[in-house]
This record gives C-alpha cells, sequence and structure tokens, in this order.
C-alpha cells in the first residue's frame, strides 16, 4: 500500500517496502523460486512461474513507479536491456529521433542490432528544441533523449520537448539515471515514460546490474509485461532487493553526492591543468538556468578536459581514492576515460563529432569525504 502524499525519503523506505505478511520482516524478501504451486488448474495466488513475475520484483516495480510519479514500472537485466525493450514495443518502418550525445552503448544497440531488424533512427542535438521538431516526421513513433547527457553534461529543456512531442503524437522518453528520480522527475515535465540503469544511483553501491522503465499508460505497461513474458530479459529476485535496499538510502546518498559534486566542479574549474569543466551546476555552463528550472540539484557527474589522451593517461594512472573504471552513481568515486571505455564503439570522428576528445575524464563524484576527494584530483593532475 502507498503511504500516500508523503515526501520522496518516505516512499522510498516504504512503497513496495511493506512488511512482509506472513512473518512481519521489515526487508522484502528474496523469494528464490522459479515456479510457484498451483491450488488446481486455472487457480493461483497471482504468481505463476518466475519469467513472468516474482514477488521481490513485484515490490521493486511499485517503487520505481511510486519514485517517478508513474503509473507502472518494469524491471530488466540491465539499463541496456530496459532500452531495448523500449525500441522493442516499435515495429519495422518506425522512427526515433534520439539525442546525439547518448552512452556509447545505446547508438551501437541502434546503429548496429535494431537497424537490422527495419527501425530508423535520427541523431540530433535536443538541447535545441526546435531540431526536435524538425527531425519528426510522419513515421516517427518515438523521441529518446538524455537530460544531462553522458559525458558532456548537455541538458535538454524537458517540458519544451514535451510539447513538441504532444503536439506531434509521438511519445517522449527520458534516460533519468544521471539525476535519478530524488533530483529530476521527467513524468512531471511531461515524458511518457523513464528510463534508468539501476546498476547506478538507485542501487548506489556497485554490487548488481539492472535498468527499469517506468510508465504512464496502460498501453506502455501491457507492451513492457509482455515483452518481459516473451523475451525474458528480467531481473532476478535477489538484485531486485539489492536496488530495494539501495533505494532506501537513495534521498540521503543524493544529498551528499551533491554537495561533493559542487565542491569538486568547484575545484576543478579554477585548476590550472584543468582546460574546461562540464557540470550544469557551474554558473558557466550554458544551461545553468535551465538545470536550476528543472532539477532540483546538480548531482555529482562531472567531465572536464585534460587536453590530450597523454595528460588523460598520466593523470588516471596516478589516482588512488578515485577507482579508474566504467560505470558511475556508486559509494564510491568513478573515474573513466569516456574515448576508450563507455564511448569507444563511436569511433574517433563519432566523438569528436558530437565533442568527446581524447582528453575528456568522466567523473562520478561519491560520497567519501570531499577533501579526500580534492587532495587525490589534485595530486593525480599533477602528474601533467
Amino acid at each position: 500500500m502507498k503511504i500516500t502524499k508523503a515526501g520522496f525519503a518516505t516512499r522510498a523506505i516504504h512503497d513496495g517496502q511493506e512488511p512482509e505478511p506472513a512473518t512481519g520482516a521489515v526487508a522484502v524478501p528474496i523469494y528464490a523460486t522459479s515456479t510457484y504451486v498451483q491450488q488446481e488448474i486455472g487457480k493461483h495466488k497471482g504468481y505463476e512461474y518466475a519469467r513472468v513475475s516474482n514477488p521481490t520484483r513485484t515490490r521493486l516495480e511499485e517503487n520505481m513507479a511510486s519514485l517517478e510519479g508513474g503509473s507502472s514500472a518494469h524491471v530488466f537485466a540491465s539499463g541496456m536491456a530496459a532500452i531495448n525493450a523500449i525500441a522493442s514495443m516499435y515495429k519495422a518502418g518506425d522512427h526515433i529521433v534520439c539525442g546525439d550525445n547518448l552512452y556509447g552503448g545505446v547508438p551501437r544497440l541502434f546503429n548496429q542490432v535494431l537497424a537490422n531488424f527495419g527501425l530508423e533512427f535520427s541523431y540530433i542535438d535536443t538541447s535545441k528544441p526546435d531540431n526536435v521538431e524538425r527531425a519528426i516526421c510522419r513515421n516517427t513513433r518515438l523521441v529518446y533523449i538524455e537530460s544531462p547527457t553522458n559525458p558532456l553534461m548537455a541538458l535538454t529543456d524537458i517540458a519544451a520537448v514535451a510539447r513538441i512531442c504532444r503536439k506531434k503524437d509521438v511519445e517522449l522518453v527520458v534516460d533519468n539515471t544521471f539525476m535519478s528520480p530524488y533530483f529530476q522527475q521527467p513524468i512531471a515535465l511531461g515524458a511518457d515514460m523513464v528510463v534508468h540503469s539501476t546498476t547506478k544511483f538507485l542501487n548506489g553501491h556497485s554490487d548488481g546490474l539492472g535498468g527499469v522503465v517506468v510508465c504512464t499508460k496502460p498501453a506502455q505497461a501491457e507492451k513492457l509485461q509482455f515483452l518481459q513474458k516473451a523475451a525474458g530479459a528480467i531481473l532476478s529476485p535477489f538484485e531486485c532487493w539489492l536496488v530495494l535496499r539501495g533505494v532506501k538510502t537513495l534521498a540521503i546518498r543524493m544529498e551528499q553526492h551533491d554537495r561533493n559534486g559542487r565542491e569538486i566542479a568547484e575545484f576543478l574549474s579554477v585548476h590550472k591543468k584543468v582546460k574546461k569543466v562540464f557540470y550544469p551546476g557551474l554558473r558557466s555552463h550554458p544551461q545553468y538556468a535551465l538545470a536550476k528550472r528543472q532539477m532540483s540539484g546538480f548531482g555529482s557527474m562531472i567531465a572536464f578536459e585534460t587536453g590530450s589522451l597523454a595528460n588523460a593517461k598520466k593523470m588516471l594512472k596516478r589516482v588512488r581514492v578515485c577507482s579508474l573504471g566504467e560505470s558511475l552513481g556508486g559509494v564510491e568515486t568513478l573515474i573513466s576515460h569516456p574515448a576508450t571505455m563507455t564511448h569507444a564503439a563511436l569511433g574517433r570522428q563519432g566523438r569528436l563529432a558530437i565533442g568527446i576528445t581524447d582528453g575528456l575524464v568522466r567523473i562520478s563524484v561519491g560520497i567519501e569525504n570531499v577533501e579526500d576527494i580534492r587532495n587525490d584530483l589534485e595530486q593525480a593532475l599533477a602528474a601533467i
């Protein structure tokens, strides 16, 4: 049962996380079962087979829908599986308008896999809403955006694009992974669906993969439920439990991520070895006003320019508190090199076309003592 009119942190802890009725257990149980006994043919207790549904998964989906303000949520084995499920709702000949500055795995999926099945994709700069309106054509069915983008932290005016999509009878999907529902609510701004890699801030502890799609319409829910059943890329009960555990501290974690992120962004912005910083919480960011309007915080994702691949290598070899690796959103500070990690699949020309240089470094600021993160970056940047 949802706690109506409750604050975000209360809903994160309680919605979908009610005490288990049989024993009163405070934590949602991990229902490690592949099937369910039925009383007789056609009569069961709401569960038939674990690929179709699982009580732990049900609880997580109730929680995710509550936090994003949707009517239902559907979890998948990874963020990419969730994105694949969204695209699989459409058919050959349908056109999808995409942001041109997405996580590299998305255009890889779209261009190298789904295009083979007849879906059509266009990539545009969605930070200018007029571009979206011009890109929509007679067979466009979906607009897919990230805001902020990975890794250059460019924003899209979600409400403005949502108005265009409604006028054109096209659905809008927003990847809200970087901000989490704590700092940004795309559905409230007019989005039709929201997608997350739950691997990141929602889980928050770098110990499980997952993805979720939050819907606003019964037809979307019906399609996604069918895709869970038919394709089977569902989230395991254990990893559902990990996200349920992680999300209980989402509000307090995001506050600390945000505090640390702002301080590290300011530190980098005045550092003599850093050429440029990409962070929407800096007044120098060209969309700072939009960030303040559509987000309630700036988060902990930062990109900065070191000037060259050699400089990036020197710096990244020296980090100690910061962990060099892919992914983001964990309690620990993670630092990565987009050109050779998250966006390698785009190729050099593809990366340069959207502004990802060989000297660009991305940091997901964790919740450690901020002075330790700052000191580690200082000593690492000294190698340049």
